[in-house]
């Protein structure tokens, strides 16, 4: 952008952890919604380690932004939460300490957050809501990721109580999508599974699927995730979180969702469920009502299309794709 018109932008957005699934995903939304009086930045833990103060404070000095999007997170799959418990609470309290804090101190006039559904109490009724988040420990397996984000949503509300701060929260369902993190151990669940299935359909082998495929999941595209994130920071105007999700209608099975990826893979080998891992938590099912109070005409890409999208960028992008 030329020095013009940085000079006309009424908003700098800041995106952290801007080189992720969702971060790339917004990028792609921003350029297909160029606003004349908007400047995105993308940066990612190449520009600032968010872990400490010192570096986020100058990464804020450097680009002075309006809006903040925060996405950089430590994030893993089922089991490598199990075994990193500590490390996902002290690693992002940290990083969302000095993100939020950084925002304050500049003036920042909105910062949107992303949070996750596995925030919310392990014993609940369900559809969940954003009304629910605190009453009670969420699942043993990844209390310390979960509490870490529940953090953002305090912080948040007292930043807003004790300086008036538009500092407010996105909590999407599970997400996926290209540019995805596609480890085979510490991935989540839909690119663990493309990747299973790349190599068992590449080596012959069969394909296994850790768990009985029973847990039930809200699955979103990260582009239609992206696409709502924009109408967020651009158009809403709580400080209480909104759940990002498909409908309850639009639940699926893990194992209907790994039928559809080896259907876009064109995989036909043996598949074997592993009931010796452990499934997690069996359902989080979460109600979008008051997005689509917002929204009630969003149109959601459907999944096997979407997951069809995805496979074919990780199979055209295997040598560069995370892994």
């Amino acid at each position: 952008m030329s020095e013009e018109k940085k000079a006309r932008a009424e908003k700098v957005i800041l995106v952290t952890g801007g080189s992720g699934l969702v971060g790339k995903a917004i990028e792609r939304v921003a350029n297909e919604q160029k606003m004349p009086d908007e400047e995105w930045i993308f940066v990612s833990s190449k520009d600032a380690d968010l872990r400490s103060e010192e570096e986020t404070a100058a990464l804020f000095a450097k680009y002075k932004p309006t809006h903040v999007i925060h996405l950089a997170a430590m994030v893993g799959g089922l089991f490598y939460n199990l075994k990193q418990n500590l490390d996902f609470w002290r690693v992002n309290i940290k990083i969302n300490d000095n993100v939020l804090h950084s925002a304050y101190k500049n003036g920042v006039k909105k910062v949107v957050s992303c949070l996750s559904t596995c925030i919310f109490p392990d014993k609940t009724t369900y559809p969940i809501d954003e009304t629910m988040i605190h009453n009670g420990p969420p699942h043993n397996s990844n209390f310390g990721y979960s509490y870490s984000k529940r953090m953002i949503d305090v912080q948040n509300k007292a930043y807003h109580n004790q300086h008036g701060c538009r500092f407010t929260a996105v909590i999407p369902t599970n997400v996926f999508g290209q540019w995805d993190n596609f480890n085979l151990e510490h991935g989540h669940v839909i690119p663990g599974l493309m990747h299973k299935v790349y190599v068992a359909k590449r080596d012959g082998t069969p394909l296994v699927i850790w768990g009985t495929g029973k847990p039930l999941r809200q699955f979103i595209y990260s582009y239609d995730l992206a696409r709502l994130f924009v109408w967020v920071l651009r158009e809403y105007e709580e400080v209480d979180p909104i759940i990002l999700s498909v409908g309850e209608e639009d639940e699926v099975s893990i194992k209907q969702c790994a039928e559809h990826v080896v259907k876009a893979f064109d995989f036909k080998g043996e598949v074997v469920y592993d009931t010796t891992k452990s499934d997690g938590q069996f359902k989080k099912t979460a109600s979008n009502a008051k997005l689509r109070t917002y929204l009630p005409d969003f149109k959601f890409t459907p999944i096997d299309q979407a997951l069809k999208e995805t496979v074919d960028w990780f199979v055209e992008n295997y040598d560069i794709a995370r892994k």
